[in-house]
């Protein structure tokens, strides 16, 4: 018996290195352990802090913004709500190549995990804060379709106490008309010229007080733990990944290409698995929509936002507000150049690309490993040789994030 003890702990030792090998720890260099170990949900910080709302962590606010996320009377006709394209069930979004509120917009809607982190937002991010981004809608006739003064009114009819304990007293509205709004139809355009500049400053703090609230909610929907982070967790203590955080080797050459040969991780990069920037990646515009300049007009936009950081409705000092001070105005890097989303959950939300323009997972990634021109021609891709097997092995990859 004494013989055969040496020979089962060499059995054990062997079969040991080759579990590890198999389920990839002993397949990866300590700088790619490291990379790893940056992509998983254990690095990801708190939120920050958003100095343009005070009231970004206030409980208060956060439970009047869900009220206000999900009620279909916060639009023109009474059917629409936030939550009309961001569905719980589909990851905060709706699966649509194009997001349709009372009718079918030019973009796709962007899922909202993890939203607190973002800087910009929209695909070419036009907004420089969530609650200035959850108010734009409301005024977008295919979205929304509602108009400024009908919001405020409706907040003290509706939800005036609640508001009131938040935000304080609301302002005299027994003289405004009931729909007025500076980007709505003509005769809203002219009611909202005929009032005072007291009702119209009333009326804007109101409005903006309704996406601060929001924006507490939002700042709550964060990305859940998936295998790869499981993954992850094991590879940084050295323990075998097995069960629900076990990889196939194919999962696991579709690790090493994403952080490797493949460049993926350039751009989407962190625990979010984005860089949080803007990108001309090539994407083919789509002949039926009018032109899309992405970043280009992006920045135009959110210069001229009355409600962005440096606006009289945000709560930031002038140096709070770097991002938008010093942000690229000018240059071609920016012409179709869009935000890069994030790769949580990526595998279950098709069609991808702004504009829903390419279907499958399979494709995007046959997009990138291509590389083709766009109209432009400031397309920053570079095609990269994958072998059938390495786009199989990065689509298996991808499915891990949401797993």
């Amino acid at each position: 018996m004494k013989r055969w003890f040496p020979l089962a702990v060499i059995l054990v030792a062997v079969l040991g290195f080759f579990a590890l090998f198999r389920h990839g720890e002993g397949s990866f260099t300590e700088a790619e352990k490291k990379t790893i170990a940056s992509l998983a949900l254990t690095a990801l910080p708190k939120p920050p802090p958003d100095p343009s709302n005070r009231y970004a962590d206030d409980p208060a606010a956060a439970a009047l913004g869900a009220t206000l996320f999900f009620d279909v009377r916060m639009s023109g006709q009474g059917n629409v709500s936030c939550s009309t394209c961001h569905q719980l069930e589909h990851q905060f979004q709706d699966g649509l190549p194009r997001g349709h509120g009372l009718a079918d917009t030019d973009r796709r809607t962007m899922p909202l995990s993890g939203v607190a982190y973002n800087s910009w937002f929209f695909w070419d991010g036009h907004r420089d804060s969530l609650w200035a981004q959850a108010i734009t809608p409301m005024e977008e006739p295919r979205e929304h379709g509602g108009d400024r003064a009908f919001y405020a009114h409706f907040m003290k009819r509706e939800y005036g106490e609640r508001y009131q304990r938040i935000f304080g007293p609301l302002p005299d509205l027994s003289a405004v008309p009931e729909h007025a709004s500076p980007l709505g139809r003509p005769a809203e355009q002219a009611a909202w010229k005929a009032m005072t500049g007291e009702q119209r400053d009333g009326v804007n703090r109101v409005f903006a007080n309704i996406g601060k609230a929001i924006e507490a909610f939002e700042r709550s929907i964060m990305p859940e733990k998936t295998r790869f982070d499981r993954f992850a967790a094991a590879l940084a203590v050295g323990a075998v990944p097995d069960k629900d955080a076990a990889f196939s080797e194919l999962e696991v050459e579709g690790l090493k290409l994403f952080i490797g040969s493949a460049n993926c991780s350039t751009c989407h990069n962190g625990p979010r698995f984005t860089d949080g920037q803007f990108h001309n990646t090539g994407v083919a515009p789509v002949p039926s929509l009018p032109p899309d300049h992405g970043r280009a007009e992006g920045v135009k936009l959110v210069a001229a936002d009355p409600f962005n950081c440096l606006g009289r409705y945000s709560d930031a000092r002038p140096e709070d507000c770097g991002e938008l001070r010093f942000m690229a105005k000018s240059g071609k890097g920016l012409e179709r150049a869009f935000k890069v989303p994030s790769l949580r959950g990526v595998a279950g939300r098709p069609p991808y690309m702004h504009a829903g323009q390419i279907a499958t997972l399979e494709e995007a990634i046959a997009h990138y490993a291509n590389a083709p021109t766009e109209p432009t021609n400031g397309s920053e891709l570079h095609a990269i040789t994958l072998t059938d097997r390495g786009r199989m092995a990065l689509a298996a990859f991808l499915k891990t994030l949401g797993d």
